[in-house]
């Protein structure tokens, strides 16, 4: 049981990181770049760039898992094969390769664990043909059990994205307040937001509610422990990432009480303006811009909309972590900047 646990981990973490690698540079440039073409064609290769790292996700993410893993460059290349293999987005059609997208998310995810758990067995019982043989069972096995649950995988995906949208479109105002709850959970714990964000297509308005969920609790335990931590480690929980705080949160699941309360605040808010978003944005909150930026493509640039974006993705999520910081902390103390503190020394 402790082993699955660790092959679950070591691959959600994994993969956290190989989706934010591949997919944050097109994130932060695509926008502009895009704007930028007509009058510079030259630009068009950075383009190029993005899609290419977008694509090789499953490669990268397997990687990721296998370095979080400490495994040796034998069993994390074999993990690569197997996850690129069943990831969907490399195609052979007339004898030629077709690369198209990041490919299925959860069904790279569950490769990856199938050839993670394939490479543990092996170990070192192959012992001098663990070269030879390890990348090409891995790959047939793993990768071959990924072909098969390819299809079926992304037709349950699909339906929670479905879902999610019908939803959305019946009650835009509690889903966009239950989006940013879950999300503003998924931020502080193992689980990835942005891998969760972009397996089941979370896009328009969830997707804003998400990101500003997010956004909501990197703002909130900037201010709630910004006494106890210094300036630099503060900005970090919004301009990086509000998962540093997971160890504080897990251990004391009560902070998790006014950290949330932002995150559906805002998400909420954020529907009732129909802040929307893509798959790929909705797990990253403030970090990088990506939210705001993301929330501002779909709109056309005029004053209002500049100071909409300004106000819910920066002032409003101040405003929301002073007065709950007010209440909870000065008022009932309920929790002291000590309990989010963080030590890097």
């Amino acid at each position: 049981m402790k082993l699955l646990k660790k092959i679950i981990l070591d691959t959600l973490n994994g993969l956290s990181i190989g989706i934010v690698v591949s997919l944050v540079p097109g994130a932060l440039v695509n926008q502009l770049i895009k704007a930028l073409v007509p009058h510079w064609p030259g630009l068009g290769f950075i383009l190029v760039l993005t899609t290419f790292a977008s694509s090789l996700l499953p490669a990268i993410s397997a990687v990721c898992v296998g370095m979080t893993a400490k495994l040796s460059p034998i069993q994390t290349s074999s993990l690569a094969l197997a996850a690129t293999a069943a990831a969907g987005n490399f195609t052979m059609q007339n004898g030629k390769i077709h690369v198209m997208g990041s490919g299925d998310v959860i069904n790279t995810a569950i490769t990856i664990m199938i050839a993670y758990g394939l490479v543990l067995f092996f170990g070192q019982k192959l012992k001098a043909y663990t070269i030879l043989l390890v990348p090409l069972l891995v790959l047939v096995i793993a990768g071959g059990i990924g072909i098969l649950t390819l299809k079926p995988v992304g037709q349950f995906t699909a339906l929670i994205g479905i879902g999610v949208e019908h939803l959305m479109s019946l009650q835009p105002i509690i889903m966009g307040i239950i989006m940013g709850i879950i999300f503003g959970f998924l931020i502080v714990s193992p689980i990835s937001s942005v891998g969760i964000a972009t397996a089941i297509g979370l896009s328009g308005i969830a997707s804003g509610s998400a990101n500003l969920g997010i956004t909501a609790v990197g703002f909130a335990l900037a201010v709630f422990g910004w006494k106890a931590n210094s300036l630099g480690t503060s900005l970090a929980h919004f301009l990086g990432s509000p998962k540093m705080q997971m160890a504080n949160l897990m251990t004391k699941p009560k902070l998790l009480i006014p950290v949330l309360l932002n995150a559906g605040i805002l998400g909420g808010i954020g529907a009732i303006f129909k802040i929307s978003g893509t798959p790929m944005s909705a797990g990253f909150g403030f970090s990088g811009l990506i939210g705001p930026i993301t929330a501002m493509a779909g709109r056309s640039s005029n004053f209002a909309n500049i100071m909409l974006i300004i106000i819910l993705f920066f002032i409003l999520p101040i405003a929301l972590a002073l007065i709950t910081n007010y209440i909870f902390n000065n008022k009932m103390h309920f929790f002291s900047a000590k309990d989010f503190e963080l030590d890097y020394k």
